[in-house]
């Protein structure tokens, strides 16, 4: 028998784990850096409201940090960005030829829940005008009634043209919304369980009610607001069918709170972990790696279609990094990916005092205690996700504490509450050591989701020490 060494003792206040605030023992200059942050980050929130929107911010400020689009790219180009069916993105650094070493990586995605307009929206019921939509993603769906919703996205006219749309925005814009019973009638209606109060059905958007030539006829009300929509972006009915168009919040991403310690917003899973990868790439200090990020769209339906992590994007993107650089070659390929490292960039649900029951404490994610780190998502049994080696969790540790990240262990709820996935059992198929790690908010999925803006800077600082230390 081998005699184990005696350790030397640790004082008694180390050798327990406890989390950190991310408000605890800090500056006035340190408090003032997490505050300008969130400014930059609550401007991406107003400009990305849809991923095509995300997308085309992304490549702008990418642009002026000196990322060049890999279709214009020379091989003395470092610094790419490469776009996928203006959905999806990528931006790489890079820092070393050799391919084969692997990339340092964090994944997000900009795709976030909203009411898609369906193929043939447009119908008129009691005089009024209305959009019939099915919804994108998870949502309560009596939270999307009674508020004020913005049109955004793109219709393609049978002529191939491009079309961007954007209503509801400007303080002259007109915006839309949901009606729901009223109380004095509802008496039926609030006896229904939650997930019936409003159906998916019930969705529609109402949108106007005089008719064409002040005529009620026939149709008179679709002709009217066709009208409208010609005039202002020459389409008609049948360019619906090849359109992608989302109802979203209209209101901006405001602070929260008498100390504006929060930031709300609509979209903030996951746009808040893409805008922190963003900004870590952009300032992180040189080092001769190849870092990466990408920003996936779908998530939220599964990651499914030629758009989302659960595709051959990820490979496509490396791949044409490697060519563009003359190193393209299958094998190069697999072993680049096989030993990269990635951050899936996704956030965890924050403890709330009202819901603290769904919660097991000891493993929830506190609001302002930092960026979570989490080994591994699904539900029950960890079903439906990847689970991170003991070794790579152990080295973003390192890092976070190397660069006093507030960082915390954390859950998503009690292990037969429910649960949730990310993109990270979709990369680990490549073979690469892969963990989630992001931002806990509250009121996921709603239309206006909270996050601690502690917890949104040091998310920043979790993904930039990982691109300085992994």
């Amino acid at each position: 028998m081998v005699k184990q060494k005696k350790q030397k003792s640790l004082d008694p206040g180390k050798l327990l784990y406890t989390k950190k605030s991310g408000w605890d023992g800090i500056s006035k200059t340190a408090t003032k850096e997490i505050m300008d942050f969130s400014k930059g980050y609550k401007k991406f929130l107003d400009d990305a409201k849809t991923e095509r929107e995300a997308v085309c911010v992304i490549e702008k400020l990418s642009a002026k940090e000196g990322y060049v689009n890999i279709e214009k790219a020379k091989k003395t180009d470092k610094k790419l960005f490469i776009n996928f069916d203006n959905v999806s993105c990528v931006l790489a650094d890079i820092g070393s030829m050799d391919f084969e070493k692997g990339f340092l990586m964090v994944g997000a995605h900009i795709d976030t829940p909203r009411l898609d307009l369906k193929g043939c929206p447009l119908f008129e019921a009691e005089d009024m005008a209305y959009l019939k939509t099915h919804y994108y993603g998870g949502i309560k769906k009596y939270q999307w009634v009674s508020r004020s919703l913005a049109l955004h996205g793109v219709v393609i006219t049978n002529e191939g043209k491009k079309v961007n749309v954007v209503i509801g925005e400007d303080a002259d814009d007109p915006v839309f919304t949901i009606n729901d019973l009223l109380p004095h009638l509802a008496q039926d209606q609030m006896q229904k369980p939650a997930r019936k109060i409003i159906e998916g059905e019930n969705l529609n958007i109402l949108i106007g009610s005089i008719p064409y030539k002040f005529k009620h006829e026939k149709d008179s009300l679709k002709k009217a607001m066709m009208q409208i929509l010609n005039e202002k972006y020459g389409i008609c009915e049948e360019d619906f069918i090849s359109s992608e168009l989302q109802l979203v919040p209209s209101e901006k991403a405001r602070d929260v709170g008498f100390d504006r310690s929060f930031v709300g917003a609509h979209g903030q899973d996951d746009r808040v972990c893409s805008y922190a990868a963003m900004e870590a790439l952009f300032r992180v200090e040189k080092k001769k790696v190849n870092k990466f990020v990408m920003f996936f769209d779908k998530e939220e339906i599964g990651s499914k279609g030629n758009s989302g992590a659960n595709s051959n994007i990820l490979e496509r993107a490396v791949n044409n990094i490697i060519n563009l650089y003359g190193k393209g070659n299958y094998n190069t390929l697999i072993k680049a990916l096989e030993n990269s490292k990635f951050l899936s960039a996704d956030v965890n649900a924050g403890i709330d005092p009202e819901w603290a029951s769904t919660m097991e404490k000891n493993n929830a994610a506190k609001i302002g205690f930092g960026v979570c780190l989490t080994k591994f998502t699904g539900s029950g049994g960890k079903s439906n996700s990847n689970e991170a080696h003991a070794e790579f969790v152990a080295e973003c540790r390192k890092a976070f504490n190397d660069e006093d990240v507030r960082w915390q262990s954390a859950e998503l709820g009690k292990v037969d509450q429910g649960g949730g996935g990310t993109i990270a059992m979709f990369i680990a198929e490549y073979g690469m050591d892969v963990i989630d790690c992001g931002t806990a908010v509250l009121a996921m999925h709603s239309p206006f989701e909270i996050a601690s803006k502690a917890d949104i800077f040091h998310t920043f600082k979790a993904y930039k020490a990982f691109f300085k230390h992994v």
